[in-house]
């Protein structure tokens, strides 16, 4: 069996100038990187910005398991399967970060004849949107301690700098360090920190931004730190926005590259959903409307996150809605969450599937809260019996949702016929009614429940001094408004990432809170989750390498 990085390097790529034609869009409106790569112009989003949109379809799935769920790969595939059907259908994805993809979880361009390409590109440098939105970051952090240095004129209390530099890579040693050490002039002694890029309320708010104008004055709003007296300190007041946007001048421009059948992606930003928002571009996504008469996006991790935040954060930011769902699980997922070991799950076992399967039921509940219509799909494998498969479409049917089984890693587009039809039905013939988890005018504490007890089950919420103590401070400065991203384990419903299935009788466990005043949302820790992962035993490094000119070992 050919590995996904094999069937990428086989693959035979046309030109992306076939590819964007395929939209009308002109190649006097791209801006080349290469033969396979684009970014889209600013000409091309006036020149469309009156077109209607078409159709948004929103790809989630249950908490992931080691037994794979496949979500960007049934999005890739049901993307190419609409036009298998002679759909007018893109794909719009986040760009993959370089910390997983040499860590655990490895890269995210789909898999098996459902991926996008050039796959290594992807998983990789690409086209340098990654590098800028830490370059950004990092120069705010530099500004920040330069300002310092150089009298603290704005009376900066350094026992109070939020803002933290970053990487796009797992380094848990950078999670908390010093700097400053030397002489007077190397500057302050302080303790100071890293996230990982993808955590940068940078990759926030490019994904957020509308134009330049709005990305300016979004950059403007970060708080960096406070005053003695208690009073935010802005990027604003450090002079810093013009020379941040000049570095993220490009990177804002949405990028376009193909499926393995040639499908158009649009594929820009890449918050994660465990400890972001997790979702692509606003940009990339309107745009992607304007062209297509049905998009299909995916938001990161299980429905509990991913989807929650591209619901209540993405969306009221963006003014869009979806106009269907569809919640991607296996067969072997489901018996995991049932307590069969990984080495056991391609065995047919029922029982099993009947206890785990209440993991899919949550999301199913927690979804049909948003009133958008519902399409199931498993994402089957050869070991997946009959019986188990009939048990699940008879469940999911009872719960009002339709069902489709999706062949997409095997068959690329033609194993996603079954699911597009059941897609572009749901689109025909059902209306969605969408509605929000929250209002604004909710406190923040109140949003805050809300998640925990619609959304993860739990039955309250426990917070740390200092966590009560910041959203009081949040609020008390005008933040109060804002939507809540939660920072949460992707493994569980809970924030504990052994509790499998459907826990009960749970608190969610809040140790932190910050605003991130440019994007416009606040972050809530929980748990244990980390905004610097770290890697894992046997990183998935080891087994990266060159050989005769041909990058091997990505996955």
């Amino acid at each position: 069996m050919k590995t996904d990085i094999e069937i990428a390097q086989e693959a035979k790529m046309v030109h992306i100038k076939e590819v964007a034609a395929k939209l009308d869009i002109a190649e006097e409106e791209l801006e080349f990187y290469g033969k396979y790569k684009a970014k889209l112009s600013d000409e091309l989003i006036k020149r469309i910005e009156t077109n209607e949109n078409g159709k948004l379809v929103l790809v989630t799935a249950i908490n992931p398991t080691p037994a794979g769920e496949g979500k960007t790969t049934v999005t890739v595939g049901l993307g190419q399967a609409l036009n298998k059907m002679g759909k007018k259908a893109s794909i719009a994805l986040r760009e993959p970060s370089l910390g997983p993809c040499f860590g655990i979880k490895g890269g995210a361009a789909g898999g098996g004849y459902s991926q996008v390409v050039p796959m290594e590109d992807l998983n990789l440098h690409f086209t340098g949107d990654f590098h800028a939105i830490t370059a950004a970051n990092n120069l705010l952090a530099a500004m920040l301690d330069n300002h310092i240095q150089q009298g603290n004129s704005l009376n900066i209390d350094t026992r109070q700098i939020v803002w933290k530099r970053c990487l796009d890579m797992n380094d848990r040693v950078l999670r908390n360090i010093v700097v400053g050490l030397g002489n007077k002039m190397d500057g302050y002694v302080r303790e100071d920190h890293f996230v990982i890029s993808v955590a940068s309320e940078i990759m926030a708010i490019l994904c957020l931004a509308n134009d330049m104008e709005d990305l300016k004055d979004k950059l403007g709003k970060i708080v960096v730190a406070y005053t003695t007296d208690g009073n935010p300190v802005t990027a604003a007041d450090l002079k810093a926005v013009g020379a941040m946007a000049a570095l993220l001048k490009d990177a804002i421009k949405p990028n376009i590259i193909q499926t393995l059948e040639h499908t158009p992606a649009f594929v820009h930003g890449g918050p994660f959903a465990n400890i972001a928002h997790g979702c692509n571009s606003v940009r990339a996504t309107k745009l992607a409307l304007k062209l297509s008469d049905i998009v299909v996006t995916e938001a990161g991790f299980g429905a509990d996150l991913g989807a929650e935040k591209f619901l209540d954060i993405k969306c009221r930011k963006a003014g869009i809605a979806p106009d269907a769902i569809v919640l991607v699980a296996t067969v072997r997922a489901l018996k995991y969450n049932g307590g069969v070991a990984k080495t056991e799950l391609g065995n047919e076992n029922v029982e099993a599937l009947k206890k785990g399967i209440v993991n899919l039921e949550k999301h199913i509940e927690n979804l049909q809260q948003f009133g958008v219509p519902i399409v199931v799909t498993l994402n089957q494998f050869i070991t997946d019996s009959e019986e188990e498969l009939s048990f699940v479409k008879q469940f999911v049917e009872e719960k009002g949702c339709e069902f489709a089984l999706a062949k997409v890693w095997e068959q690329g587009g033609e194993g996603g016929l079954e699911l597009a039809a059941k897609v572009v039905d749901t689109l025909e013939n059902k209306k969605a009614d969408f509605k929000m988890l929250y209002d604004d005018e909710m406190s923040l504490e109140d949003k805050i429940q809300t998640v925990a007890t619609k959304i993860y089950g739990a039955n309250g919420v426990n917070y740390t001094a200092a966590a009560k103590s910041q959203l009081e401070k949040i609020t008390s400065l005008g933040y109060g408004h804002f939507p809540v991203c939660m920072a949460k384990t992707q493994y569980s419903l809970s924030d504990d990432q052994s509790k499998l299935g459907r826990p009960e009788n749970f608190d969610i466990n809040v140790r932190d809170v910050y605003v991130n005043a440019g994007a416009g949302f606040v972050v809530v820790i929980t748990g244990s989750i980390m905004t610097m992962p770290g890697l894992p035993k046997i990183p998935a490094a080891e087994k990266i390498d060159v050989v005769n000119d041909k990058i091997v070992g990505l996955f």
